[in-house]
């Protein structure tokens, strides 16, 4: 296991400034505005060679305003604990802007009750007058101050120097890990990213499914903004697979966005439906499908993403279910001609029907009905994700692969159009995640989108490929050149008589 590296500090002196920086890209939402983040943001990084877990935490203290009594602050206060207790090392980080402040001290005397190894880091030092300035925190008892400026990139270098050393000196004796967790270690896991509008459940699954609080859950809408990626690991029939859970904000509509901080929350969602491998649509029972929803889905289709469809809080359906049973089974007493409309969905099957009806563009995508809450279903849901990422990984043979489509083809033969008839020649599969297959045929423009509806659902029915969206490529069959018939060639060897020389050398003869 790497070494881990937390950042933390009180709100709003460039913590995840600092993050972005070390990690080399953008992961956490930086803003000026104090609190933004929430959860415990991890990234895998490497320094001279020593690699590590960089962890950025939320703001050890409470804003103006707040109130100890809030579920988020308690919330966030606790994945602070959680990173400082996981921790290795521990980089505290102080604002030489403002100067020394009495929640600085305050988390300096709550980091010496860890006894782990911290770093002070004053964060913020533009210039040199903010240098000196930065000598206040001699008053903290730290032995040295390491001076940066995470927005520039002044003096990362030197503190990461520094960093690296002390990774080196804790992770020597890891070298006798075992094969099998170097193995591991080694392969990069799937990502599989849990999406959906505002308080539909997504933290609480991934909670759920990891048996801990690792994201923070509240009935509060837009919670979660930063995507959060938390390894996980399913262990099923003597085998141990790798994956990367990412916990993402709710994909809300373009006129509820207030703020920045909304609008990079939203950016990062949908990014992370770029990156993954599996996209988890997470849908909520009790409100139905709604607008928002088939947004998101149009998103999922848009970047040809595998899917599975997660309606949760179905517990709390349930006593919707009973009563419609109740109802419909008085109706039945009173009207025994009823009409079918005045039927409600009572049966899982009966609303899985109805939710693939209402997003018929997923139609791929299995229905699981889960309760984050109570644990109900999701022994399936894993279920689900180890098949689906199967389905997505299987390659398809060409000779089997043709074998098939030909026989759709004589099945059904392509309209012609304006006289000319679509005419495959053969076909491959070049990718896995997606399934891609390229389809040689005459003329690309005869393969029409209703045909190729038809040619993907032959090939799931052959071959499966349940949540996973398959790409169908025409492509126009490469032409062979004929080689070029050399002239000496044609003079040594004459076919048609002798050449023209021939004649008039016998001419004048």
């Amino acid at each position: 296991m790497s070494q881990i590296v937390a950042i933390v500090g009180r709100p709003n002196v460039g913590k995840s400034a600092l993050f972005n920086r070390i990690a080399g890209r953008r992961i956490a939402i930086v803003h000026d505005q104090p609190g933004v983040t929430r959860d415990r943001i991890t990234a895998e990084c490497e320094w001279q060679g020593h690699p590590f877990t960089l962890v950025d935490t939320g703001g050890i203290g409470l804003l103006r305003g707040e109130k100890t009594s809030d579920p988020i602050v308690q919330s966030a206060l606790k994945q602070v604990d959680i990173a400082i207790e996981s921790a290795h090392l521990i980089l505290l980080v102080v604002n030489a802007q403002e100067g020394l402040m009495p929640l600085d001290q305050e988390a300096a005397n709550r980091l010496r009750l860890c006894g782990k190894q911290i770093l002070l880091v004053a964060n913020k030092v533009d210039n040199e007058s903010l240098s000196t300035q930065a000598t206040d925190f001699v008053k903290l008892g730290f032995p040295a101050i390491y001076e940066v400026s995470a927005i520039h990139g002044k003096g990362v270098d030197s503190l990461m120097e520094v960093v690296s050393r002390l990774i080196a000196a804790e992770s020597s004796p890891s070298a006798s890990l075992p094969t099998v967790e170097k193995a591991a270690k080694d392969q990069t896991p799937l990502k599989i990213a849990v999406v959906g509008r505002p308080n539909v459940g997504k933290s609480s699954i991934i909670n759920a499914l990891t048996r801990s609080e690792r994201v923070i859950v509240s009935p509060i809408p837009g919670t979660t903004r930063d995507s959060v990626d938390v390894p996980f690991v399913i262990e099923a029939d003597g085998q141990r697979e790798s994956y990367l859970l990412i916990d993402t904000a709710g994909i809300r509509k373009e006129r509820r966005i207030h703020d920045d901080v909304e609008f990079y929350s939203v950016c990062r969602a949908e990014k992370a439906i770029q990156r993954c491998d599996l996209a988890i649509f997470v849908l909520d029972a009790e409100s139905g499908i709604l607008e928002q929803d088939k947004k998101v889905a149009d998103k999922i289709l848009e970047e040809r993403k595998a899917c599975i469809l997660v309606v949760n809080k179905w517990d709390l359906f349930a006593d919707r279910v009973r009563k419609a049973r109740q109802k419909a089974r008085r109706q039945q007493e009173q009207s025994p001609f009823g009409s079918p409309e005045d039927h409600p969905m009572t049966t899982l099957t009966e609303f899985s029907k109805w939710v693939q009806q209402h997003l018929f563009f997923l139609d791929y995508a299995p229905v699981i009905f889960t309760s984050a809450h109570s644990g109900f279903n999701l022994d399936r849901l894993l279920e689900a994700v180890r098949y689906v990422l199967s389905q997505l990984r299987q390659k398809i043979p060409t000779a089997i692969l043709n074998r098939t489509l030909h026989q759709a083809i004589e099945n059904r033969q392509p309209v012609s159009s304006a006289g000319h008839r679509l005419k495959f020649f053969y076909a491959t599969q070049v990718k896995q995640i997606p399934p891609t297959f390229w389809l040689f045929v005459n003329r690309t423009d005869l393969l029409t989108p209703p045909y190729e509806r038809y040619l993907a659902n032959e090939l799931r029915r052959a071959f499966g490929y349940e949540g996973c969206p398959l790409n169908l490529v025409a492509k126009s069959r490469p032409r062979t050149i004929e080689p070029k018939r050399k002239t000496t060639q044609a003079k040594r060897h004459p076919v048609h008589g002798p050449s023209h020389k021939t004649k008039s050398r016998f001419s004048r003869r």
